[in-house]
């Protein structure tokens, strides 16, 4: 009688068209169909951006998909650490030595200049996105020059 009932179950259970091990697999599948967070200017958070500060000092930042970024100053000093993309109008980062998050405030202005204010002093940065061909670019007149 017991297995009866199991093979009814079971039979029931393939009726259904689906088995206990493919919810999981959906699940995953579903995760990595989620939208990838957007910064300001609409793209994608990751990539290469030029920061220019308000005294004209300019940093090229290199925003990696798994949550790392590594920023390059004028002087060739480099910066590693962290960044989140709350919102297309929230960037924050977190130096290796910083303990906290520091949020901006972003947005296209309606001149379609990306800005980005700093919320301790207030400065506002320019955001440029370099796009794949100019960074090849600006890499061969490096390596050129």
């Amino acid at each position: 009688m017991r297995k009866l009932l199991l093979l009814s179950a079971c039979a029931a259970l393939a009726a259904c068209g689906g088995t206990a091990s493919d919810a999981p697999a959906e699940a995953v599948a579903e995760e990595e169909a989620a939208p990838a967070t957007t910064a300001a200017d609409g793209g994608a958070s990751h990539g290469t951006f030029v920061i220019t500060r308000a005294n004209g000092d300019t940093i090229t930042e290199v925003l990696s998909e798994d949550g790392t970024f590594t920023a390059t100053n004028g002087a060739g000093e480099v910066t590693t650490g962290t960044w989140e993309q709350k919102s297309p109008n929230e960037f924050c980062s977190k130096d290796d030595d910083e303990d906290e998050m520091t949020c901006f405030a972003e947005e296209v202005n309606a001149e379609g200049v990306w800005t980005s204010t700093d919320p301790d002093d207030g400065e506002v940065s320019t955001v440029e996105r370099v796009v794949e061909d100019e960074a090849s670019e600006e890499s061969d007149a490096m390596a050129e020059g």
